[in-house]
């Protein structure tokens, strides 16, 4: 929403477009709505209006019933044959003619009283007194509406008395009551007086008619006041007649083909009709459903409000017929909204169009790219406007045609000075390289020089005492002959061992000067190699209690010499073996083939591991990441020498506090480096990584 507000503050199609839409857009949704309004109200006081006839046509016809019932006794009392009868006292003919009257108008009961107000004929009794009876008894006629006890019905028919008990029913929105059954009548009571020729009286005509369960009764109301065409389809009509709050006679259906007998009306409607004695005309919830409805009271003979008369029609059609009109309505609206919408954007397409057209220029040449407005049709001042401002970016293009040359040249020049300026100072790191790499090596010439002399003396003193052991072993050999059989394999591990010192030691001054030396090469088998330099480290188990776990799957044999490259396994066994730092740990050898080319050999510890600086000098001569005065920091470096001298490599991966992997890299046929510079070269550039 604010950014549609943005837009049509920063931007002249929208504003157009909400000049022009506003009265559409809002104007008509408004319109619509009150239209909406109105014909749904106006829609239901034409039912109201509908519903409150209705009620009026009832009523006029509920009071004509009754007269029309008065009118049949006196039609009868004034009949020659019933004059004649009564004159004679003839009782057969009175009651034949009585029963007659009963069953062709449908009374529920018909006395002939005297006087004295007792049955001339059949039950013997006296007839109820009321404000009806005693106005015939004064002689006039009188008709209305009285409720009749169970007692009083049973003393003029036991059919009456059974008739009338009707069970109530739980009905949605009534009045709390505690009854469950109601046991009164009422009933339609006509009284016509029958006087002789002297004007005095001399009987009467005592008729009712129970409405309670009288379904034509109201089925005839029902059928006059909605006649066929008078309702919705699928609406129906409805007429009760109330006893108190009780339906006693209706044609509201309860489940189809069930009257709802029992039922009571709901709390708000007594309440106004009953209590206040006034009319009910609105919606009403009539037994499970909502009717447009109206009530009235039905006042008896001593002025009593005693029930009511009900009329009304099933709302649902009527409600569907207004919606379906209302939705009309709203398509209708929609429709025209749509339309003038079209109308008007279309309209206004040919003012904002050349405006538009003239806004992507301007952003397209703000982006830095080239654009014109083009042809355009309108000749109004929006087109003039247009066609001019195309000839100003035309102008502005040449001039920025001519600065952009002119920078050119500018940029020509300055690219030839940087040219230049990047060559000295390419020149200048070349320089710089070629001094640090002279300073490394003779860095690297110093530490062997001094290796080499140090190397020369370690050696001569070594050699001299492993001579003398050699020497007394062979005369102890001899003294003791068949009994230094015992011992004979221990005595052999010695003298092979004395041999590895004397090897190492002439290789070392190889290592020192390897123009003075050379190595015996020969095929080996790289996992018996390995097996046997495990046995030779396994004395070390009182530095750290490690455990050594073999993985030997290389087939390949390799061509190297077997002293040294025994020498580089143990150096780095006894490496690995003081990175446990005196903790129990795991060492894993593990040689495999290297794809045609050689073999690999990996020796895995479980130790501290490296960081990456100590990684980038493990291999540097003097360094060494154990304690002091445990190690010269030489034997990784001599390692990497040898291995390096037959064309092989040796590198390292570690991880601070997971261990360390040292894996040696060898060719199947040696390619032997001998050159004194290449090797210190080598040894820095490993030193450098």
């Amino acid at each position: 929403m604010l950014r549609l507000l943005s837009a049509i503050r920063t931007t002249v199609r929208y504003k157009l477009l909400a000049l022009v839409l506003f009265p559409i857009l809002l104007l008509m949704p408004i319109a619509l709505a009150v239209a909406v309004y109105w014909g749904a109200s106006f829609t239901y006081e034409q039912l109201f209006i509908k519903v409150n006839t209705d009620l009026s046509v009832a009523h006029d016809l509920f009071r004509r019933i009754q007269q029309d019932y008065l009118d049949r006794l006196a039609t009868q009392a004034e009949s020659h044959t019933f004059s004649l009868a009564l004159e004679v006292e003839n009782g057969d003919a009175l009651r034949v003619q009585i029963d007659a009257l009963r069953k062709r108008h449908q009374f529920s009961y018909l006395n002939l009283l005297d006087r004295q107000g007792k049955r001339m004929l059949g039950r013997e009794g006296r007839a109820r007194s009321s404000p009806l009876y005693l106005r015939a008894m004064n002689g006039s006629a009188a008709v209305g509406i009285e409720i009749f006890s169970a007692q009083e019905l049973q003393e003029e028919s036991q059919e009456l008395a059974a008739a009338i008990r009707l069970p109530l029913i739980a009905t949605p929105r009534a009045r709390p009551t505690n009854r469950s059954v109601e046991m009164r009548g009422m009933m339609i009571r006509a009284l016509y007086p029958i006087k002789d020729s002297r004007g005095e009286l001399v009987a009467l005509l005592d008729g009712g008619v129970l409405l309670n369960g009288n379904f034509e009764f109201v089925d005839a109301i029902r059928d006059l006041v909605y006649g066929p065409g008078s309702l919705p389809q699928g609406s129906i009509g409805t007429v009760t007649v109330f006893m108190d709050d009780v339906r006693i006679t209706t044609n509201v259906p309860l489940r189809p083909g069930e009257r709802a007998l029992g039922t009571r009306v709901s709390e708000e409607v007594r309440s106004r009709v009953l209590d206040q004695g006034k009319i009910w005309i609105d919606r009403a919830f009539v037994v499970n459903d909502w009717y447009i409805s109206s009530y009235e009271p039905i006042i008896d003979a001593e002025g009593e409000r005693v029930g009511m008369l009900y009329a009304g029609f099933l709302e649902s059609p009527s409600r569907s017929e207004l919606w379906r009109a209302l939705t009309l309505l709203v398509l209708m609206f929609v429709l025209l909204m749509l339309l003038s919408s079209l109308v008007a954007v279309t309209g206004a397409k040919s003012i904002f169009r050349p405006l538009e057209a003239m806004s992507k220029v301007v952003h397209a040449v703000r982006d830095g790219k080239s654009g014109r407005i083009g042809s355009i049709t309108s000749t109004d001042e929006i087109g003039i406007l247009a066609r001019e401002f195309d000839s100003m970016l035309e102008l502005l293009q040449q001039r920025s045609d001519e600065i952009q040359s002119w920078a050119d040249q500018l940029e020509e020049k300055v690219s030839e000075r940087t040219a230049e300026l990047e060559s000295k100072n390419d020149d200048l790191r070349r320089t710089i390289r070629v001094l640090r790499k002279t300073r490394r090596q003779l860095v690297a010439a110093e530490k062997l020089a001094a290796l080499g002399e140090l190397t020369a003396g370690v050696a001569h003193e070594i050699n001299n005492p492993t001579a003398v052991i050699l020497g007394n072993l062979d005369v102890m050999v001899a003294e003791l002959g068949d009994q230094a059989d015992p011992v004979r394999r221990e005595i052999g591990l010695i003298i092979e061992q004395i041999d590895r010192i004397r090897d190492i030691i002439n290789n070392l001054l190889q290592y020192a000067r390897p123009g003075e030396f050379s190595s015996v090469i020969d095929y080996v088998d790289i996992n018996h190699l390995i097996e046997g330099t495990t046995e030779l480290v396994q004395h070390l188990q009182k530095i750290s209690p490690f455990e050594i776990r073999l993985d030997l799957r290389a087939t390949r044999p390799v061509r190297i010499n077997q002293a040294e490259l025994q020498q580089v396994l143990v150096n780095l066994l006894v490496n690995a073996i003081h990175a446990l730092d005196g903790e129990a740990g795991t060492l894993d050898l593990e040689s495999e083939d290297w794809n045609d080319k050689g073999v690999k050999i990996h020796v895995r510890d479980s130790g501290s591991g490296m960081d990456e600086a100590q990684l980038g000098q493990i291999f540097n001569p003097f360094y060494s990441t154990k304690d002091q005065g445990q190690g010269t920091g030489l034997g990784l470096s001599v390692s990497y020498s040898i291995i390096r001298r037959y064309g092989g490599n040796l590198t390292v991966s570690s991880t601070p506090g997971e261990g360390s992997r040292f894996s040696i890299w060898l060719l199947d046929e040696p390619q032997m480096v001998e050159d004194e510079e290449t090797i210190i070269a080598q040894l820095h550039s490993v030193g450098e990584g």
